[in-house]
Order: C-alpha cells, then sequence, then structure tokens
C-alpha cells in the first residue's frame, strides 16, 4: 500500500471524520494503523495560507477515518530531538 498513490483505494470511502485525530469508535492512534493514505492530490488551502491534507486511516478495529493533516498532534520524536540538543 502506498500512502502517496495519486488515486484513492476503495477502502477510504467509508471513512468517517476523527474529529480528536484518533480512531472514533476505538481512539486509537494513527501511528496503530493498519494503512494508510495521504489525498496530496486536493490539498486545502486554510487562513493562515498554509496546505493541509485528508489523511486516512484504516484502524485494527475496522473503522476507517480521516482528519486533516493540520490537526494532527506534535510528534514525541520532535520533543526528544529538541531535548537532546538542549532547546
Amino acid at each position: 500500500m502506498d500512502a502517496f498513490s495519486p488515486l484513492p483505494p476503495a477502502w477510504t470511502q467509508t471513512a468517517i471524520h476523527g474529529l480528536q485525530f484518533c480512531c472514533p469508535r476505538c481512539h486509537g492512534a494513527a501511528s496503530q494503523a493498519q494503512k494508510v493514505w495521504i489525498n496530496r492530490q486536493s490539498p486545502v488551502i486554510g487562513e493562515d495560507y498554509r496546505r493541509r491534507w485528508q489523511e486516512f486511516y484504516h484502524c485494527d478495529c475496522e473503522q476507517v477515518w480521516w482528519a486533516w493533516s493540520s490537526d494532527r498532534p506534535p510528534s514525541d520524536l520532535t520533543k526528544k530531538d529538541s531535548e537532546a540538543n538542549g532547546i
């Protein structure tokens, strides 16, 4: 499965909006998804003129959900890099 494929996989057709950037059914994290697809063909421009994309996730509980890339919480990896560099 290519997350950056230009064509949406069939499983994305039943997706519902995950308002909290997690699975709406079991609250599983996006990082635990079985499959991921990012709709990079149709970005939306926000009020701050930054692009955002729909990210689709197929959860372990079989729920398919999507969220905006701009709603993704900060990564723990970013925090660790900052701490390692004394920032």
